[in-house]
Formats: C-alpha cells, structure tokens, sequence
C-alpha cells in the first residue's frame, strides 16, 4: 500500500470518527435527565423555551441551553428576628423561620433575583404590620391565629415569584429589660391578690359552715321540743280520755297515789329523820291513803 493510499484510507477514518463524535454530542446535547427533586429551565436564544421535570427530556442541541437548575424541595430561611411595636406602644423582638418551595422556576427565574432575601424582607414587614394591630397580651395570647395570618399575607406577597410557602412560625416574643420587669411586678401582684381572695373566700366559706351548723343544731333542738310537746300532749289526752272514760275518781285515785309515793320518796331520805307536814296536809295524805286502801279492798 502506497503512502497514498495510507493516508486516504486515514482521511476517510477521520471523517467517520468526527461525525460519530458529531453524533455523540448531538445525542448528549439533546438528551437530558433532570432529578426527581430539580427542574430545569430551558432557554432558546436568550429567551424561555420550557421547564424539564424530572426524568428523561428532548431538547435541540445548540439551539436550546439549560440555563438553570432549580430545586424544588422544600427550603428554610434562616431564622430572623426583628423589632416591632404593639397597639399598646410595647417594643417586642420577635424571632421568625419560614419555609416555602419553588412552584414555578420560571417565575423565580426571572422575576427575583434573590429570593431568599426578598422572602425575609416581606415576612419583617408583615410582621411589624400585624404586631402592630395586637396588644401585647393579644400577641401572646393568641400566637396560632397569628402565625395563621402571617403565613397567608405572605402566600399572597410571593405569589408572583412562584413561590409556595409551606409553614411560617413565631419562634419567640421577647421584651426589653424594663418591660420584662413591669410584668413580672404586675403577675407578682395579681398573684398576692388571688391569694387572698382565696384566703376571703375560705374565711367566708368557714363562717357559713358554722352558721349552718348552729342552725342545724337549733332546728334539731326545735324538734326535740316538738317531740316532747306531742308527747306531753298526747300524755294529757290520754289522761282526760281516762276521766272522761271512769270520772273523777280516777283522777283522784292518780293524784292520791302521787301524794304517796311522794311521802315515801321523803321519808326514805338519808337525812331526813324529822319531817314535819302542815295539818291540811295530813288530812290530804289521809284521805289519799283511805282511797287507796278502798281501792283496794
């Protein structure tokens, strides 16, 4: 083989090995493969020509250019805190995060340059401006409804960035030495006041428990009395029920044997020895034993 034909046959090798590599660039040009958490954003002389989701995309190659790769997990803005004033004129210092995600790459392509610092600026401002309709109990108090309204005010402010925002939260409200101090002197004086309304009320609580305790030991009383006035009572009946049923000498015989057992009862004494009884009396207790002994025989 002549030198001739050497390099012809060289010449000709050439042309197939550049239009193989031709054929390979053009393949790896036009063949792309986005992640499953990127998208790529595809322009066209300068211009936007579309956005890759993940997996495998055709494109033009030379004519077309991936000109960005966005991700589209969920991000978080570095933790920011910044000052507010309250309704009622309270300087707070309020620590806030935000997370959000990339919806559409095309929108925060071209539409914001620094999407992080655009984001934390509007989240400062909605800030301030909602602290500043609240008092400072109400900021406290009512912490979800708030972080509620700051997540959507700033859904609404980054919507046009294709931007999603996931979850916004209220990390911590911090106050200034001097009203630190305020509140801490007021709970302290809201808690010697609970203190003693409690010691009132227990004072108060006792004061009744006793008056019902003499009332229910009066109404106990009362009752035994009306026990023992129905008994009396019933005991009278039942001895004029005896008079009315065996006349009067049954009565006479009751009152004559009482005048007995009371001479009795007198005579049995430990110190009695003497006992001396008006004459009228003797003639009672005469006529007392006289019914007895009748009754008896």
């Amino acid at each position: 083989m002549t030198e001739d034909q050497i390099l012809s046959l060289l010449r000709s090798n050439l042309v197939w090995i550049l239009i193989a590599v031709l054929i390979f660039v053009v393949i790896f040009k036009g063949i792309q493969i986005v992640p499953q958490s990127e998208q790529y954003v595809v322009e066209r002389f300068g211009r936007l020509r579309a956005v890759l989701g993940p997996g495998i995309n055709l494109i033009v190659p030379f004519l077309d250019v991936v000109r960005h790769r966005i991700s589209i997990l969920e991000r978080q803005l570095p933790n920011a805190s910044q000052d507010a004033i309250t309704r009622d004129n309270v300087l707070v210092e309020v620590e806030t995060s935000v997370f959000y995600r990339i919806v559409q790459p095309e929108k925060t392509v071209y539409r914001i340059r620094d999407a992080d610092a655009a984001i934390a600026t509007t989240v400062a401002g909605i800030v301030r401006a909602e602290i500043g309709k609240m008092d400072l109990d109400d900021v406290q108090a009512n912490r979800s409804a708030l972080i509620a309204t700051i997540k959507e005010a700033v859904e609404d402010a980054v919507e046009n960035w294709g931007i999603e925002v996931t979850r916004a939260e209220l990390l911590d409200v911090n106050l200034d030495e001097a009203t630190r101090a305020a509140m801490l002197q007021q709970l302290n004086a809201e808690r010697a006041r609970r203190a003693h309304v409690t010691e009132a009320e227990g004072k108060k609580r006792a004061v009744e428990l006793h008056a019902d305790a003499e009332l229910y030991a009066a109404d106990q009383a009362a009752k035994a009395r009306r026990i023992q006035a129905d008994a009396e009572a019933y005991a009278t009946e039942v001895v004029a029920r005896a008079i009315a049923d065996n006349g009067v000498e049954a009565a006479q015989y009751q009152v004559a044997l009482k005048q007995v057992e009371a001479l009795n009862a007198l005579g049995n004494g430990p110190s009695s020895q003497t006992i001396l009884v008006p004459a009228h009396a003797l003639e009672a207790f005469g006529n007392a034993f006289n019914m007895l002994k009748g009754t008896k025989a």
